[in-house]
């Protein structure tokens, strides 16, 4: 008779709430990204294209990093990943004292791009850090409870935005004033976060791919093939990649196509929207780690990817209201996707898992490329623009329907 797994162990409860902190981090960050290409706009005078660029620099952080921190993290282990991240995080952010002084759209890209390797840094390590601390066979729920703390930094990122970047009114001449001071508080309580982690002691881990641990008892495999031999690892990978495009896309104009169906609306009550898309993402979360206690991840991956097909549909016919409570429900659906592929792809993965973590993340890259495509689009319509990503959901059903096999 087989043991129920547990959803963690004692000894690892102190370090799983402070890694899962951690997704809460990188979530405020991401979806601040959102507010400041809105902002920039306005500020800078840059168009709904060249505005993209922000998400550009962002994600494309990701492909830039991912391998070096999975490098990184073979080399000092998880606990030094997590310092690095969190160090390029916090220089990030107080570069963009300079950024805004300057007023160059160039150097803020440059201070997101720096801001960004943090957060890619943070993702590389946290996701198998977390799978890591406790039976694989709970991997699943581990990592979606752990990404469902990210759909609060989410939440946080376009509320704390909207007040602090957005809320100054028609009056643009002194907004990046306020840009510079929230950053610089960021800067600052991510460095101190940093230096309280460096004083706590992280217990032993039963890793997946430290051949001295016991097989039987973690729930993971010696793999027998070679990292790119294993075809559900690869495909994760490309899903990722499409995911994260969406995802990109999506959020990057959400404050644009909220304003624009909705006469009157300002740009900081559609970022309160925006947020509230976000409580969604969240509530979507902490509902399916408990549905995926019934229905197997795989099938709730395709059946929400099927939903989010639906929903952007209805949201490139420009439905006043209907189609923008369809673009908040959005975010419900894609709650799952990015920890759900993560977490497929990297099962029984064993001495890979490191090495496989970082080209998943590297799939981010997505989000870089698609909102400047997207972007093209919305300069002449952005309902249209949301036809896009449709084709990112379609890859998405596939993964989940049948790519996601393990072969043995």
């Amino acid at each position: 008779m087989t043991l129920k797994a547990a959803f963690t162990e004692k000894k690892y409860l102190v370090t799983m709430i402070f890694v899962t902190s951690l997704f809460m981090l990188w979530g405020i960050a991401i979806t601040m990204g959102d507010v400041l290409n809105k902002h920039f706009q306005n500020v800078l005078s840059v168009s709904k294209s060249e505005s993209g660029l922000v998400q550009f620099s962002i994600f494309g952080a990701y492909a830039v990093m991912g391998i070096p921190a999975g490098l990184f993290m073979k080399r000092f282990g998880y606990k030094n990943g997590v310092l690095l991240g969190l160090f390029l995080y916090a220089l990030g952010a107080f570069l963009f004292v300079p950024a805004a002084n300057s007023e160059s759209f160039t150097f803020f890209r440059g201070a997101l791009f720096i801001l960004a390797c943090g957060l890619a840094t943070l993702e590389t390590v946290a996701h198998p850090f977390v799978a890591s601390l406790g039976d694989q066979r709970t991997s699943d729920q581990r990592i979606n409870f752990a990404q469902s703390f990210n759909g609060l930094g989410a939440v946080l990122g376009p509320l704390l935005g909207g007040f602090f970047i957005l809320r100054a009114g028609q009056d643009y001449s002194h907004e990046l004033d306020s840009v510079k001071f929230l950053y610089i508080a960021i800067g600052s309580v991510i460095t101190v976060i940093g230096v309280s982690f460096a004083f706590v002691k992280v217990p032993p881990i039963s890793d997946p791919h430290d051949s001295s641990i016991d097989i039987a008892s973690t729930g993971a495999v010696i793999p027998k093939k070679k990292l790119f031999q294993h075809s559900h690892f690869v495909w994760a990978a490309i899903a990722q990649f499409f995911n994260v495009a969406a995802q990109g896309g999506t959020w990057a104009y959400f404050i644009n196509y909220s304003v624009e169906i909705n006469p009157g609306m300002s740009d900081e009550r559609g970022a309160y929207f925006f947020s509230l898309s976000m409580v969604a993402m969240m509530a979507g979360r902490f509902l399916s780690t408990f549905l995926m206690r019934f229905i197997a991840p795989n099938k709730l991956l395709s059946i929400y990817a099927l939903a989010n097909i639906v929903l952007c549909i209805i949201i490139a016919q420009s439905w006043g209201t209907v189609s923008f409570v369809s673009l908040i429900m959005l975010n419900f659906f894609f709650s799952i996707m990015f920890p759900t592929i993560f977490s497929l792809g990297l099962k029984d993965m064993g001495k890979y898992t490191q090495q496989a973590s970082s080209y998943i993340v590297m799939g981010v890259v997505g989000g870089a490329l698609f909102p400047p495509i997207m972007g093209i689009v919305a300069n002449k319509s952005i309902a249209a623009a949301y036809y896009l990503p449709i084709i990112c959901y379609a890859v998405i059903f596939v993964y989940g329907y049948t790519l996601y096999k393990v072969r043995k």
